[in-house]
């Protein structure tokens, strides 16, 4: 038993080195934008390529495990977690390189005139740094062992959705006003939907700590209502 719990926490800091690249991964592509700093994504890639090799092994390390061991109930379900949970990570990181290659175009370009400050980079930071923080909570909830944390996430990923409904909105107008603005405008709202797509991955991260720690499937809602009316007086 000491052997197995070594193994199933050495695949869960796989699983948080994945996560925290991934979370530097969105930092590094949101700054060049900020910035409209012309350096390479040489960093972004190579972290990427790093992502990509760790999901690798905690799909393989999983794989031994259940077969080799033939964990049950909570272990059982740390197992099939931690191999969903890395293919989400992976994800984000995929996101990252998208936001990325999106800025490149903004960059290839003069930025957006100031009369529209919620067409430029306003809204986006804002918006990036919940996305950053939904990745790192998710993960918190994991290592903590905490389903309120993971529960948390899951409602702000609404917060996420309805900032990239703003930024559309703001730079749709902005483009019907200056069709010269085009690519860049749509750059932007393609950053903004890849930002969305992270807090949407965040969010399946939650609800597979809730399915391994409560046994309840939460996705789309599903299991939700329960809970709550158990923690009603």
């Amino acid at each position: 038993m000491r052997n197995l719990d070594n193994q199933l926490n050495s695949l869960l800091q796989k699983i948080v080195m994945m996560g925290s690249l991934a979370e530097e991964m969105i930092q590094l592509a949101v700054e060049r934008l900020e910035k409209r700093s012309e350096t390479p994504s040489r960093e972004i890639e190579e972290k990427e390529q790093q992502v990509n090799a760790l999901q690798v092994e905690v799909d393989d390390l999983a794989v031994r495990l259940t077969v080799r061991q033939q964990p049950v109930a909570q272990d059982a379900r740390f197992l099939f977690m931690a191999s969903r949970i890395a293919g989400e990570l992976e994800r984000i990181a995929d996101q990252a390189v998208n936001i990325s290659e999106n800025t490149q175009y903004v960059l290839d370009s003069p930025p957006l005139r100031s009369a529209m400050p919620s067409a430029g980079l306003v809204d986006i930071p804002i918006m990036a740094g919940l996305a950053q923080q939904m990745v790192r909570e998710s993960l918190g909830a994991m290592m903590k062992r905490d389903v309120h944390l993971a529960g948390q996430v899951l409602e702000e990923d609404q917060k996420v959705d309805a900032l990239r409904d703003q930024v559309f909105r703001s730079l749709l107008t902005y483009m019907m006003a200056d069709t010269s603005s085009l690519q860049r405008a749509l750059s932007l709202i393609l950053i903004s939907r890849n930002l969305e797509r992270i807090g949407d991955h965040a969010t399946n991260i939650a609800e597979e700590v809730i399915y391994w720690l409560k046994g309840r499937d939460v996705r789309h809602g599903k299991g939700l209502e329960p809970e709550a009316e158990k923690q009603q007086p």
